[in-house]
């Protein structure tokens, strides 16, 4: 199947073995004939070697711009310029798959790399199966434990990587470990992603990586960029660099390496069923309340530790059906963003080497 390259080495036992014999009498010559022949029979066979060919990278663009936002765009255009293969219309760990599989050949698959626009609270946004669930640990995890996914043929080769650039992906290795599961073959499969969130179309850079600093607060009920600011500054005392109350309120870059800010909602949903539960169902009156009973349910409790974001810090919502206590939430994320910098030389920023372990995880 693969191309490989036969190379023909020389085994330095049997000439020195022949040079020792030739020096002997006439009744040798046979065993000195015997020994090359033995010599020129086994070389060939003994150093066959593979060279591995590797595929020119490809890109998948996993999802649609929305509104104003022109992240997929950016991608698109960052990756064109570097004479990558851009792959449309793949939204799910399902169609990748598909398509790596229906485009197998005699090369393997070198770098394929996902674009997939997502926040660090919420998993990515690429899909498990066509139509499916977003992927998530748990998500991805029920999808390959039930076999709907299709198994990755053997289009990767050992140095292969599967880069996705999804922000702050680096930094969940559950995720991590899951998605390597997701695409894995008969040799390891080289999952790689940043910790950092992953910027396109700067204004200085096409590419570059950033370092997020958060605050949070109840959605549509923001206390003031006054106090949001002493709340981050009092959560990142080590940085002394940002200037917080400024960078809440600007939007972009404006010169090299500027602290700005951009900001996503996280939206939580549980649904608890009491109609066989030995437990009464709670009368809730009030989001303190609510917020009480939040944690006092062990489940719920543990979700929240995970992630770091206080209870407070949500607008909740809920409603009682048939014996069903629908809870929704919602907080929205100031996401700081401090662009990565070389520290010497001139002022630019960090190139994004997926080779570098202190800007990317390899798992």
């Amino acid at each position: 199947m693969r191309k490989v390259i036969t190379k023909i080495g020389i085994v330095c036992s049997f000439l020195f073995l022949a040079i020792q014999l030739t020096s002997c009498n006439d009744s040798t010559e046979k065993e000195v004939s015997t020994a090359i022949e033995v010599a020129e029979a086994i070389v060939p066979t003994a150093m066959v070697l593979e060279e591995i060919i590797y595929r020119n990278p490809i890109v998948f663009i996993t999802g649609i711009d929305k509104g104003n936002a022109h992240y997929y765009e950016d991608a698109r255009s960052y990756f064109q310029e570097k004479g990558y293969q851009i792959i449309e219309d793949q939204y799910s760990v399902e169609e990748i798959i598909t398509w790596l599989n229906n485009h197998e050949s005699d090369y393997y698959f070198g770098d394929i790399h996902i674009v997939n626009k997502s926040n660090p609270y919420k998993g990515l946004s690429l899909e498990t199966v066509i139509r499916g669930e977003k992927v998530t640990t748990e998500t991805l995890r029920k999808n390959i434990t039930q076999g709907k996914l299709p198994k990755l043929n053997k289009v990767v080769a050992e140095n292969s990587k599967i880069i996705f650039h999804a922000d702050g992906l680096g930094s969940n290795s559950a995720l991590m470990k899951t998605i390597k599961d997701a695409f894995v073959t008969d040799i390891p499969t080289n999952i790689v992603a940043s910790q950092y969130f992953t910027i396109f179309g700067g204004n200085y850079a096409e590419h570059y990586l950033a370092k997020p600093f958060y605050v949070f607060y109840p959605t549509a009920n923001s206390p003031g960029k006054t106090d949001l600011s002493k709340e981050i500054a009092r959560k990142y005392p080590e940085e002394q660099e940002i200037q917080w109350y400024d960078a809440l309120n600007n939007e972009s870059e404006r010169y090299v390496g500027e602290a700005y800010t951009t900001q996503f909602n996280i939206p939580v949903k549980y649904e608890i069923d009491f109609h066989n539960s030995d437990e009464e169902m709670p009368v809730l009156t009030t989001q303190k309340e609510l917020v009480e009973y939040l944690k006092q349910h062990q489940e719920i409790k543990a979700d929240f530790s995970k992630t770091g974001i206080e209870l407070t810090k949500f607008r909740w919502r809920w409603t009682v059906k048939k014996n069903v206590l629908t809870i929704k939430g919602k907080t929205t994320a100031l996401c700081v963003l401090k662009p990565l910098t070389k520290p010497y030389g001139d002022l630019g920023h960090v190139k994004p080497d997926t080779s570098n372990l202190r800007l990317y995880a390899i798992n």
